[in-house]
């Protein structure tokens, strides 16, 4: 692997000895042109590497919940989950066990230290629910932003430079 690739969040976050690894693209190249749109397009190019995981972990996980994609953002360093998914009062419960499951499944393919910063659900279609404190807070204890129909600067907003990893690793201790 090249050096320049190694450099990329979702590559670097990756053991070298991950079957994910071979499957990250460059940019948004491994986001669903349709789920692409969900992403303003003054920030799409501030993406510098993706890796859709569900399919990637779907074998033997049929059954399981998965969270969809996994974003490096270029300028801060930063791994960013995203999940488009249907915007239903109903659907709140799947959306925290798929950031559950997610963890447990990438745990075995992320270097010691690497942290996922946001975990970020844009809605797939309408927004069907009413944003009650007790979905927002319950959204919030499960590390998960709402961000409604598009994902904008705001949402991805991080300092620009890469957290440090003994930083990463004291959050991690933390938890």
């Amino acid at each position: 692997m090249s050096e320049k690739a190694r450099k990329t969040p979702v590559r670097g976050a990756l053991r070298q000895d991950s079957i994910l690894l071979p499957n990250v693209k460059d940019g948004l190249g491994d986001v669903k042109a349709a789920h692409r749109q969900l992403i303003d397009g003054s920030i799409r190019t501030t993406f510098v590497d993706s890796l859709e995981i569900d399919d990637n972990l779907k074998p033997g996980r049929d059954q399981e919940n998965r969270w969809d994609y996994l974003l490096g953002h270029g300028p801060s360093g930063s791994l960013v989950a995203l999940e488009p998914h249907s915007a239903k009062d109903d659907q709140v419960s799947t959306v925290i066990r798929k950031r559950e499951a997610a963890l447990k499944q990438l745990g075995p393919h992320l270097r010691d230290g690497a942290r996922i910063e946001k975990w970020l659900w844009v809605a797939s279609g309408a927004v069907y629910f009413a944003r009650t404190e007790k979905v927002s807070i319950r959204l919030i204890q499960s590390g998960i932003e709402f961000v409604g129909k598009m994902v904008t600067k705001k949402h991805i907003a991080f300092s620009e430079s890469p957290p440090s990893r003994a930083a990463s690793t004291r959050q991690n201790r933390k938890k």
